[in-house]
């Protein structure tokens, strides 16, 4: 037996004269359906009568965490594995300097599990780690109201990027600009990405580094995801990175590998990389190849470099170490009674000419830098060909 079911009532007493009849409420209407299941054709819904308003409470803005005042100790997360140890101050105190980091650390003020630590240490889960007071080196401006110079720092960096999208950019640094800062440096890569901060508080991060002098393709990670994932590969090996230099005669053979360990040197006025033994204490293995492009008269040598691992100097030590030290390396250049060929700059000739690493969401990053002005000067004067092929493209990746 069919049930039937009461119609609501129709009011009527409050609709105008002349009003149209009511067919029900907007809720009704929006689940009516015409024949053949498409969803009946609806006017807007005319304004409703409303309370007075009454101003909402502002919503609390999240707060970075405060910094700590008194030293404290910490757990690492399970998150935070793997992290090194200036990207974990910097993720747990946004908006702390990059020089304040490394300032702590480098006086031993850090420890983990009591021992003093490294910046570029990667910390594991369940660590502790103890934190000496901190401070913000100055107070940073309201988003909106950038100062004259941050907003000339801002168009430099634009006038640099040769690469951008939501996660990576990749930036032709000039020579001489420091990436990082340290003793007598005054203007670095790193401390113009403030002003690239976003409204949570987090910065671009450097996801590795060329020397001061030496120009050319240096990648950012613009999100925290992007930094894990590109630091990854650059650990893993999965980045290329070719680099073009001008460097003292010709090598013999034109093409090879050079392999080799290196070492820190330090003195009071200077630090090298020099040539190690196996065992040596702080040698690390270090493999470049290299393919001579073009030459000049037997005197010079554009050389381009593909270097499988990543040592501090590198390249400039290895060059050195066969004979053929790259032009204008004021550390490694140690030849005798050389003389530069006139119109020259005694400025490096080492460019990080191109990187090519696997995007963090898919596909590659494909970037390459132009040469510098003093390196084109160079070629121009040399009547070296820029866009000559480049045989390093066909050297292994180990």
């Amino acid at each position: 037996m069919s049930r039937r079911v009461k119609k609501p009532l129709k009011p009527r007493g409050d609709r105008p004269k002349g009003a149209p009849p009511y067919r029900g409420s907007r809720t009704e209407r929006l689940r009516a359906h015409r024949p053949g299941g498409k969803p009946a054709r609806l006017p807007p819904a005319a304004p409703r009568a409303s309370k007075p308003l009454v101003p909402e409470p502002e919503k609390a803005v999240a707060e970075p965490p405060p910094l700590p005042t008194k030293v404290q100790t910490v757990v690492v997360t399970a998150d935070e594995s793997n992290m090194r140890v200036d990207r974990f101050l910097e993720a747990r105190f946004p908006g702390l300097s990059f020089s304040h980091i490394q300032r702590i650390v480098r006086k031993g003020e850090l420890r983990v599990n009591g021992k003093r630590a490294d910046s570029k240490d990667r910390l594991e889960q369940g660590q502790s780690v103890r934190i000496p007071p901190l401070k913000l080196d100055a107070p940073k401006a309201a988003p909106g109201s950038r100062s004259e110079a941050a907003v000339k720092t801002l168009q430099a960096l634009k006038d640099m990027i040769l690469y951008e999208d939501a996660d990576v950019m990749v930036l032709n640094k000039p020579a001489g600009l420091a990436v990082q800062g340290g003793s007598g440096i005054t203007r670095n890569v790193d401390d113009m990405l403030e002003v690239m901060r976003d409204a949570k508080g987090q910065k671009p991060r450097l996801v590795h580094r060329l020397d001061k002098d030496t120009a050319g393709c240096l990648l950012i990670a613009k999100t925290r995801f992007a930094a894990t994932a590109l630091t990854g590969s650059f650990r893993h090996r999965s980045a290329r990175k070719i680099y073009w230099a001008l460097v003292a005669g010709v090598p013999k053979p034109k093409q090879g590998r050079i392999s080799t360990y290196l070492a820190k040197e330090e003195s009071e006025d200077d630090t090298i990389m020099r040539i190690a033994k196996h065992g040596d204490e702080g040698a690390s293995h270090a493999v470049t190849y290299y393919a001579v492009v073009e030459t000049s008269a037997q005197k010079l040598a554009w050389v381009s470099l593909k270097p499988v691992t990543g040592r501090t100097h590198q390249l400039r030590a290895h060059m050195a170490h066969i004979d053929h030290a790259i032009v204008g390396d004021p550390k490694y250049f140690t030849k005798e009674n050389w003389q530069l060929p006139g119109g020259l700059q005694n400025r490096l000739h080492l460019l990080a000419r191109r990187i090519v690493i696997p995007h963090p969401r898919g596909g590659v990053i494909d970037a390459t830098a132009p040469l510098p002005p003093h390196m084109l000067q160079s070629w121009n004067l040399l009547g070296l060909e820029a866009d000559r092929f480049d045989p390093i493209e066909n050297a292994p990746e180990e």
